[in-house]
C-alpha cells in the first residue's frame, strides 16, 4: 500500500494507493500536518503502508515538519517529486526549471502522458494554473491567476464596508441584487473569462486541435465552459506515480 499525498496551498490531499491492483482505497484532506496525523492515524489501513510518496508547494519549512511527522509516523522516508529538466516525454518549459511548481509540473506530465497530444492542463484550485504542452512534448509555460476562494478573501479583506456570505449564490442569470450575489457572480465571471481566453490563446499556440485538461477543487465549475475537456480529478496524483514508480 502506497500513501500518497499533495500538498496544496490550501489543503493536503491524501489517498491510500494499492499498486498491486491498481485501486484507490481511502483518501481525505487535511488543513494542516496535525490534522492530517489524527487522519492517518485513525485508520487501520494505515498499517499496510510500505511506501509514501509526496509533492508539495507549502514552504520548506511546513514541508519539513510534514516529512518529520511522517518518518515519526510510519517509520519509513518519503519520496518527494521535485521539478525535472525532462519526465515521461515531457520537457520543462521554465528557463530555471526548477521554479516551475511541483504540482503544475507533475499534472502536465500526467496530461501528457495520458493524451501524447497538444493540451492545455487548467488547474482550478486556490490558484488557478494553465500550462501549455505541445504534441511533442514541450511544456511551453503557462498562466497563473488567483482562485475563487482568493477572490471571494480579497473582497472580504479589502473592502470594509461589504457584508458578504460566501456560497449562497444559485444562479447568475442577470445582473445580481444583493452584494453576495454580486460577489460570486462577478468572480465567476472573472473566471469563466480567464478560462475563455485561454483556449483563445491554445488554438493559436498549437494551431489546430488539442485536449483540454480540468483539475483541481473548481474544477466542475468551469466544465460548462470548456467543450470537450477532460476532468481529472486526480491529476497530480497521477503525476505523482509517475516521478515516483513503483
Amino acid at each position: 500500500m502506497i500513501l500518497e499525498i499533495d500538498c496544496g496551498n490550501s489543503l493536503i490531499k491524501w489517498r491510500l494507493f494499492d499498486a498491486d491492483a491498481s485501486l484507490v482505497g481511502k483518501f481525505g484532506a487535511a488543513a494542516d500536518e496535525a490534522e492530517l496525523r489524527e487522519q492517518l492515524l485513525a485508520d487501520e489501513l494505515m498499517l499496510g503502508i510500505k511506501r509514501i510518496r509526496l509533492v508539495s508547494v507549502r514552504s520548506r519549512a511546513e514541508t519539513n515538519r510534514l516529512v518529520d511527522m511522517l518518518k515519526v509516523q510510519f517509520s519509513i522516508i518519503p519520496e518527494i517529486a521535485q521539478p525535472a529538466r525532462f519526465l515521461a516525454g515531457v520537457e520543462n518549459g521554465y528557463k530555471d526549471y526548477g521554479k516551475l511548481g511541483a504540482d503544475r509540473w507533475l499534472a502536465v506530465v500526467a496530461a501528457y502522458s495520458m493524451k501524447a497530444e497538444a493540451c492545455l492542463v487548467l488547474d482550478i484550485g486556490t490558484a488557478i494554473t494553465a500550462d501549455y504542452v505541445e504534441a511533442g512534448g514541450q511544456h511551453l509555460g503557462g498562466y497563473i491567476c488567483p482562485g475563487l476562494t482568493l477572490m471571494h478573501r480579497q473582497l472580504s479583506e479589502h473592502t470594509g464596508r461589504i457584508s458578504y456570505v460566501p456560497g449562497l449564490v444559485a444562479e447568475c442569470a442577470g445582473p445580481p441584487q444583493t452584494t453576495s450575489s454580486a460577489i460570486e457572480c462577478g468572480c465567476l465571471l472573472m473566471l469563466e473569462g480567464f478560462i475563455r481566453t485561454q483556449l483563445t490563446l491554445a488554438g493559436k499556440h498549437f494551431g489546430g486541435e488539442f485536449c483540454t485538461i480540468l483539475t483541481g477543487g473548481d474544477a466542475l465549475l468551469v466544465a460548462e465552459f470548456v467543450p470537450n475537456a477532460l476532468v481529472i480529478p486526480d491529476l497530480v496524483f497521477r503525476g505523482l506515480a509517475i516521478a515516483c514508480p513503483d
